[in-house]
């Protein structure tokens, strides 16, 4: 059915499941009281917290249609919607997924968004970052509108760097190698401090580094990337590091919030995290350098100066799905599309949430609130998930961890533990 002016007019100001219906969507029996949204605990404060308020309001107001939060941790979660989905019928309306999730056969649990997007589209979705959008793109098909992201950063303590004689972060990865060896030293009150430091050595992270060389473990088209020049630089990177001394020996059982505290307290100089952990690392109550934690993008190699003026560092994120077996479509996606808004992503973002579109980042209001917003906005705007998601990735993670390990301890050289790695995993690409 084709939507003339009026309608669309109607369906772009207003979003209701009535003009949802106009347009060619199939009316609920029903109007139903509530909408099942499960989530993590984390989506809900994001959506109702009181900074920027709350951005489903709008929505019950209009379709007197209340919104009911199920919350649970992250593997519970997916749990929970797998069992749900595979049901013939279910009350979840809308379902939280992480892009790592998305398998192939996972999507095929999920409502392609494409018909909705083309008869009601969300607000100019040119406007979220390529990389979100396509990382829910599975075999052609659109299965979730993205909602939040973490995105990594270089991080660094303007302090140390300023006592080792640097004026500013790096410019390159090899600028930042270097800096790492000098700024691991004893400070005048008996600190030891290493210069760089990761939460262990899984792929998330070493990808982090291996882009900076343009790399990959998996490429988007399901090709083993990781015995090539740019992975095995970072894995040389790292063993280089550990035998100056400048990445910690315990490397391996290091956990994030033991990161965190390394910074805060000052035993680290440099390390990559999503650069929304600078609010933890420069939390005043818990940090000995408040306001001199630093976190801008990781920093491409001098050879890819030309091609990026950041690294394509990872990002991962959330989207909302509907059930492909869900009672109540044409208002799931009624509540997507408030959700997905421009100020909808704005508000969030006052709540601490990681904003999915480029205009929330000029936002006046963000950018009073997030120091590091410029920074951020470039690192998203080539950002890349760090492997595509697939039945057996879980897998293909284990074998990285323990072969990155390896190369780090010495125990083969960081080409021979990639090229075991793809012996591996190549098996499981299919």
């Amino acid at each position: 059915m084709t939507m003339n002016r009026r309608d669309t007019l109607r369906v772009g100001l207003f979003g209701s499941a009535a003009a949802l219906t106009a347009a060619g969507f199939p009316a609920a029996a029903q109007a139903p009281q509530k909408l099942s949204v499960f989530a993590h605990r984390v989506h809900q404060t994001v959506a109702t917290g009181s900074q920027g308020g709350n951005i489903t309001k709008d929505f019950t107001d209009r379709t007197k249609v209340a919104v009911e939060w199920v919350t649970f941790d992250i593997g519970p979660l997916w749990e929970r919607v797998l069992r749900e989905t595979s049901l013939r019928e279910t009350s979840v309306d809308i379902a939280f997924l992480l892009n790592m999730q998305i398998t192939p056969r996972a999507a095929g649990l999920f409502e392609p968004l494409d018909p909705w997007m083309a008869k009601a589209p969300i607000e100019d979705p040119a406007d979220i970052f390529p990389g979100l959008m396509s990382g829910f793109r599975v075999g052609g098909q659109l299965v979730a509108i993205p909602y939040r992201h973490a995105s990594s950063g270089l991080h660094y303590n303007e302090e140390i760097l300023a006592e080792r004689g640097f004026s500013g972060p790096p410019k390159t990865v090899e600028e930042m190698v270097e800096m790492a060896k000098k700024c691991t030293y004893t400070r005048a009150n008996g600190t030891r401090v290493v210069g760089f430091v990761l939460p262990g050595l899984s792929h998330p992270t070493i990808v982090d580094l291996a882009r900076a060389w343009d790399g990959e473990f998996i490429t988007s088209d399901m090709k083993f990337a990781a015995n090539e020049a740019p992975m095995v630089r970072a894995l040389t990177v790292l063993r280089e590091l550990f035998l100056a001394g400048a990445f910690p020996r315990n490397f391996a059982s290091l956990q994030n919030e033991e990161v965190a505290t390394w910074m805060q307290n000052g035993r680290a100089a440099l390390n990559y995290a999503a650069m929304g952990r600078t609010r933890i690392y420069n939390d005043p109550s818990k940090s000995q350098f408040p306001g001199k934690l630093k976190t801008v993008p990781i920093p491409v190699s001098r050879e890819l100066l030309g091609k990026y003026a950041v690294a394509p560092a990872k990002v991962e994120f959330w989207g909302m799905g509907i059930p492909k077996n869900a009672r109540n479509k044409d208002l799931a996606w009624d509540l997507i599309r408030t959700m997905s808004s421009k100020e909808s992503t704005v508000m969030t973002a006052l709540n601490g949430n990681g904003p999915v579109r480029a205009s929330a980042y000029e936002d006046g209001r963000i950018r009073q609130t997030l120091s590091y917003a410029e920074e951020e906005k470039k690192v998203l705007l080539v950002a890349r998930a760090p492997m595509p998601a697939f039945d057996q990735a879980q897998r293909a993670a284990d074998f990285f961890k323990e072969e990155a390990e390896a190369a780090v301890l010495g125990m083969k050289t960081p080409q021979k533990a990639m090229d075991d790695l793809a012996a591996r995993v190549k098996p499981l690409l299919g």
